[in-house]
């Protein structure tokens, strides 16, 4: 059956099962699911639905954004809506990102984390004229945008910066960079980020609100 909340209708599907009470919960269907015993007619589960209208709205607009981010794919800053189809390759056309499966498209980003990372590591050389030769990982991780193994001469940048502006994944690359002439975060050093990104505060900031 469906139910009209707010202007916005909603599919509810009815599971009979042996419950004292009655358990609510959104899918990833985008349906509601209501749980009860077979003696709970539909217009005593309307009823709920009515007297509890914000808190299954409430619950409806999570599950839509949750839905929404599924469906996204973000790179260098902008979202676009993902299509799976029968294509050759994966390719990005007017706000829609194109992809034979999944799977392939996970193949694209990392791809694309390791041809467009080397090329902005290498951009960044050019101004860092004076650092060590280093090697270059990447790893996706959960609390850290890049990581400098001063002793091993090893930088690791997260593959999560392919989804932000690429003036952030730059930032991140030169402030890893810098850690070979300052290994920690002194004084010094952030006169070191300064020198090559005048801007690094509002970077910073940027993506403090990115990485939960």
């Amino acid at each position: 059956m469906t139910i009209l909340l707010d202007n916005i209708e909603i599919n509810v599907v009815i599971n009979y099962k042996n419950n004292k009470n009655i358990y609510f919960r959104f899918k990833e269907d985008g349906k509601l699911y209501v749980y009860c015993n077979r003696f709970v007619g539909e217009s005593k589960i309307k009823d709920l639905i009515v007297n509890n209208k914000q808190a299954i709205l409430k619950m409806y607009e999570k599950i839509q954004e949750n839905l929404d981010a599924e469906n996204l794919f973000y790179y260098l800053g902008k979202p676009y809506i993902i299509v799976i189809g029968e294509v050759d390759n994966v390719y990005i056309e007017d706000g829609y990102i194109f992809a034979k499966s999944h799977k392939e498209l996970e193949k694209f980003y990392l791809k694309e984390c390791e041809r467009l990372f080397g090329i902005r590591v290498e951009d960044a050389k050019k101004v860092i004229v004076d650092v060590p030769n280093f090697r270059l990982r990447l790893r996706k991780m959960k609390t850290r945008w890049g990581v400098c193994n001063v002793r091993d001469k090893i930088i690791t940048l997260n593959t999560e910066l392919l989804k932000r502006d690429i003036d952030l994944l730059d930032y991140v690359i030169i402030h890893e960079m810098c850690h070979f002439y300052e290994a920690n975060h002194s004084a010094r050093f952030w006169q070191k980020v300064e020198k090559y990104y005048p801007n690094y505060k509002l970077a910073r900031k940027r993506l403090r609100e990115g990485l939960k």
